[in-house]
């Protein structure tokens, strides 16, 4: 069973006399600024000087140094820029800062699990990984309430790197609801896997198969685009609020039986066999090799198919049907 960590588990004093740099401004590094800030602790925020970044810090009260400088002053430095950026950041700005008893800490596994970075044996290593986009992070710590997080312990150097991790945590918020315990490999693995599979790649491509039938069997794509994409976040919803009986007590009983009868049909064990290709693939590092291997050719390449994915119908008529829906101007 995993272990779930909470409030009286965790000392904010075990990082209270720390400086903390926070490498990155983006969703997750505003959140964890923020909330430490408001819990306490001593937040410096490193990023590319004079960017957006650098004037969003600005703005939100902080006095923002360059990677290097957080770096060198920071006793636990959070990464918490993108997957891509790791490893040359790194090199270029937080190795040679990496001083004995140091912290390095991660809000994702995959830089440790796949070895874009080998951090020195002298520093504790650990990660606190909120399972939510930051923004929601935020505004559940302002709400006096908190998201779930897990952490992790890769190298422990001090003795306290779970203390660490913890109080981080803490500071975060997350501990009012829930800290669960994990390691690298299996967060990292999970949340790829999740984000292929099903949360991402696998209900994109459901969505899109779905309009592309009717569409392809003569139904308007204003129909379509409501029936399968539109009323999808109903169906989520009420998944995420009550799980899949919750959802199904939800429905008509024609859509209970239809889906009970029929979604098995379309989502069957040929599904369940490339599954578990993906996740293989995972594991034995392929899909790293294929994305961060090669920075720079794997961003052209996303920005190749994020253009053709926004050419696509159901983009054009979603524009359309979410002005009818008041979701967009």
């Amino acid at each position: 069973m995993v272990k779930i960590y909470y409030d009286s588990d965790a000392d904010l004093n075990s990082i209270k006399n720390k400086t903390v740099a926070i490498i990155g401004y983006g969703s997750q590094g505003r959140a964890h600024a923020l909330n430490l800030k408001d819990s306490g602790i001593n937040v410096v925020v490193g990023v590319r000087e004079n960017g957006r970044s650098w004037e969003a810090a600005k703005a939100d009260g902080f006095n923002p140094k360059n990677i290097e400088e957080a770096s060198r002053v920071g006793d636990l430095i959070a990464v918490l820029i993108p997957d891509t950026e790791h490893g040359v950041v790194y090199d270029k700005y937080i190795k040679n800062n990496l001083k004995e008893g140091k912290t390095l800490l991660f809000a994702h596994g995959y830089s440790i699990r796949f070895g874009l970075i080998k951090p020195p044996r002298y520093v504790d290593v650990v990660m606190v990984a909120p399972k939510s986009p930051g923004p929601k992070l935020r505004e559940s710590f302002l709400q006096n309430f908190g998201v779930p997080s897990l952490i992790a312990v890769h190298q422990d150097y001090s003795g306290k790197a779970k203390d660490t991790a913890l109080a981080y945590a803490k500071g975060l918020g997350s501990t009012k609801v829930g800290v669960l315990e994990t390691t690298f490999a299996d967060e990292t693995e999970e949340d790829l896997f999740g984000e292929q599979a099903v949360l991402v790649g696998g209900l994109m491509y459901l969505i899109k198969n779905g309009f592309d039938v009717l569409v392809e069997n003569g139904y308007p794509p204003e129909l379509a685009y409501f029936e399968v994409l539109h009323e999808m976040k109903l169906i989520v919803d009420l998944v995420y609020s009550s799980g899949l009986t919750g959802m199904l007590k939800a429905v008509s009983d024609t859509a209970k039986y239809g889906g009970i009868t029929r979604g098995n049909i379309v989502i069957d064990e040929s599904v369940k066999k490339r599954m578990e290709k993906l996740l293989a693939e995972i594991k034995n590092g392929s899909f790293a090799q294929e994305w961060t291997g090669n920075p720079e050719q794997s961003k052209q390449k996303l920005e190749k198919m994020m253009n053709d994915i926004e050419n696509l119908e159901i983009e054009k008529i979603g524009k359309k049907i979410r002005k009818l829906a008041g979701l967009e101007k």
